[in-house]
């Protein structure tokens, strides 16, 4: 067995290269061979840092996940910049939103969020609820919903039909404003 060094750069390696395969090719449409090979190691040790290729998957998806947490702080009495941010992260990480789109339309209906999610979500929830109880926040809405709209919003440019950009501004900034802008509408007490 390799030091444990080596073991957590090999581990690295591998989710950087799947990274890439599951954001171009989905979940199934991924080769545990084509990562490897990026990753410069032996297939084998796919299996056995992650079990199969959902493991790996699931390492990926967790880590953009801890990304995102990390690059987009949450405070639930300023819900508009949480929203630019979370906006801003969708613009400098695009990959990272299609890796989202195929867990949805691949992962979503059958299997339970990842755990980092429910736990990250639950905290939003229980955050804003805060802010309503203390005026911040509109209560026309639930906590929950408030985030499912917040999050949905934000995302809004990356889920659109194609006829829906016929009318989209194609300026980021212009975007982001928009996304600011309707949140702060949104929950507005």
């Amino acid at each position: 067995m390799p030091p444990a060094g080596d073991a957590q750069e090999t581990r690295r390696r591998l989710v950087e290269a799947a990274y890439r395969e599951f954001a171009a090719h989905g979940v199934a449409g991924a080769r545990v061979d084509r990562v490897a090979a990026t990753a410069g190691v032996n297939k084998a040790l796919i299996y056995f840092h992650f079990g199969n290729k959902e493991g790996l998957f699931t390492a990926v998806f967790e880590m953009i996940v801890n990304q995102a947490l990390a690059e987009a702080p949450f405070d639930a009495t300023k819900l508009p910049e949480y929203a630019g941010r979370i906006f801003d992260v969708g613009e400098a990480n695009p990959e990272a939103l299609r890796l989202v789109t195929w867990h949805r339309l691949e992962r979503a209906a059958d299997q339970p969020p990842p755990q980092a999610v429910i736990a990250a979500n639950q905290s939003k929830v229980e955050a804003i609820a805060k802010a309503q109880a203390a005026g911040q926040v509109t209560a026309r809405y639930t906590a929950a919903e408030i985030l499912a709209l917040v999050l949905s919003i934000a995302n809004m440019w990356t889920v659109m039909s194609p006829e829906m950009h016929l009318a989209a501004p194609t300026d980021p900034a212009a975007r982001r404003a928009l996304v600011v802008d309707a949140v702060a509408t949104l929950v507005r007490p």
